[in-house]
């Protein structure tokens, strides 16, 4: 029988496959050439990693997820305005997603076909990590009576969600403050009401 993979294995295998999207992108890199990046075999990932490339991808997306989301998780707690966390963390995430190759490269046309299978299944997953690191500030600014009141937390992060995909997809070269301006106009005011 052979011997259960450890964690820190489980992250240098994730790692050489950051390491290789970013290099060769998403749809060109296979478990060969992370296992190579990793300096395992490939059996050895296969053992470590079941789902094979499509978990690896998904691990690569909420790994940075993850960092983002804690970062996020500060800057909330620092804002005192609701609508000013809606903006500044809207901005954040697009410059996050802009700023991360690894992640930017699922919504490219190469990788797209890949990424809507690998986040399709893993979307309640995706969006379940995020309630739960926004749901205490949620909870709070509903309780302060600064959000609507008929409002879910599921459901505002799944509009936010969109929100930001269309602004990383459809960019339009606009500056900060008019995509700023954009926000508070038309997105925090379905949020907080009127």
């Amino acid at each position: 029988m052979p011997p259960a993979t450890t964690d820190s294995t489980r992250e240098r295998i994730i790692d050489a496959a950051e390491e290789c999207f970013g290099r060769f992108g998403v749809a060109k890199t296979t478990v060969e050439d992370i296992a190579a990046a990793a300096g395992l075999s490939r059996a050895t990932v296969y053992r470590s990693i079941t789902g094979g490339r499509d978990e690896l991808i998904l691990a690569v997306v909420l790994r940075d997820l993850g960092r983002f989301l804690d970062a996020l998780n500060e800057r909330l707690r620092r804002e005192k305005s609701v609508p000013d966390a809606i903006v500044e963390g809207t901005m954040d995430a697009v410059a996050f997603v802009r700023g991360q190759p690894t992640v930017a490269q699922f919504l490219v046309p190469e990788a797209a076909g890949h990424m809507q299978a690998v986040v399709a299944a893993a979307a309640e997953h995706v969006l379940n990590l995020c309630c739960d690191y926004v749901r205490p500030h949620f909870d709070l600014a509903q309780r302060e009576r600064r959000l609507r009141p008929d409002i879910e937390v599921e459901g505002t992060v799944e509009f936010l969600f969109r929100i930001i995909t269309s602004l990383i997809v459809m960019d339009r070269d606009r500056p900060p403050e008019h995509t700023r301006r954009f926000l508070r106009t038309y997105v925090v005011p379905v949020i907080t009401g009127p």
